[in-house]
């Protein structure tokens, strides 16, 4: 009687696993049919994504330096850099979503010559900037001077300088904008309260107005830098390093603007940062997904066990190997008021 029962209950529980499997899988051709049809977006997931997940594994994040991810409002082609290990050259490169996978990326038009990094596309999708530090007329020492391109029938248009009062003598870092136009971005210009500021810059009458630093509660005697804004300018999520409250290298910080000020910056906490370096916050459109760059890597823990040879050179090569490499998480899972 009992083996009698033993064996029905192992065919049971075989037959459960099969269904299981069955529907897993039904469960991902159904969700990979909608994204190929258009009706989420490619990053988009009908699974719970509580918990740092790698995004789009051995095409965007590949094991080289990947890192600052910027979408198209339809979320179907990305921008992203890859750099060199020790992030002093990077290039801008795009891949494009279809049937259902990403394609292999390629050089945007626009890169490769010159060190060009921290793309953003605006909501409507009409113009991309980002920072280069290609020749500039009127300049004798190159720096980081932040760019612009107005989307055209054929692509993007010719690069142009966004020029002073936002650009200046010194490095000009990771421009965003709000819905009506003000950009935030990072700086190393004099005046500043540490190395690197988080400024603001207003647009009146399609000029752009002095820039004007965050102030103490988000800047301080360290970097900050790599601001992302809200669309409505109601938060503020940002790159620092320097504090005592920090996980690592660099975290990445949140503060919120009440009546026109703005918050004491506090760690976004250990669901994003970790002991690596955390950098190029943005929320995806749709505004479902947060995306960043982490330096974390399978060093970070150690190995269950001891690697083989072959093992370790596809963790020497991979993602997770210390580098940057590109992550999601949904946006709930980090208790951002909104």
């Amino acid at each position: 009687m009992k083996e009698g029962f033993e064996m029905n209950e192992c065919r049971l529980l075989s037959a459960a696993l099969i269904v299981l499997s069955c529907g897993l899988w039904c469960f991902d051709r159904v969700a990979a049919a909608r994204q190929a049809n258009g009706a989420a977006a490619p990053y988009a997931s009908d699974r719970p994504m509580n918990e740092p997940t790698l995004f789009a594994e051995g095409v965007v994040s590949t094991g080289d330096y990947d890192s600052h991810p910027a979408f198209t409002p339809d979320g179907k082609t990305l921008y992203f850099l890859k750099s060199t290990p020790d992030f002093s050259f990077w290039t801008i490169v795009v891949s494009r979503f279809a049937a259902g996978r990403w394609s292999a990326p390629e050089v945007a038009p626009f890169s490769g010559r010159h060190s060009d990094t921290d793309p953003f596309i605006t909501a409507d999708g009409s113009r991309l900037y980002f920072i280069s530090n290609r020749p500039t007329p009127g300049k004798t020492k190159p720096d980081l001077d932040i760019w612009v391109m107005e989307k055209t029938a054929d692509g993007w248009g010719e690069p142009k300088n966004l020029g002073a009062p936002v650009n200046s003598d010194g490095n000009e870092w990771y421009p965003t904008l709000t819905r009506d136009g003000t950009i935030y971005f990072g700086s190393d210009r004099a005046g500043g309260k540490g190395r690197t500021d988080i400024y603001r810059s207003r647009l009146v009458d399609g000029k752009y107005t002095e820039p004007e630093n965050l102030g103490d509660n988000i800047n301080t005697q360290f970097n900050e830098f790599e601001p992302y804004v809200s669309p409505d300018e109601s938060f503020l999520i940002f790159m620092g390093g320097g504090r005592a409250d920090g996980f690592g290298g660099f975290d990445l910080y949140v503060s919120y603007r009440r009546q026109g000020v703005w918050t004491k910056a506090a760690n976004l906490g250990d669901k994003v940062n970790s002991g690596g370096n955390e950098l190029s916050p943005m929320i995806a459109p749709g505004g479902e997904y947060f995306f960043w760059t982490s330096t974390r890597g399978f060093a970070d823990k150690g190995p269950e066990r001891p690697l083989t040879y072959p093992e370790l050179g596809r963790r020497l090569r991979g993602p997770r190997n210390g580098l940057g490499d590109i992550y999601q998480i949904a946006l709930s899972a980090l208790k951002i008021e909104r």
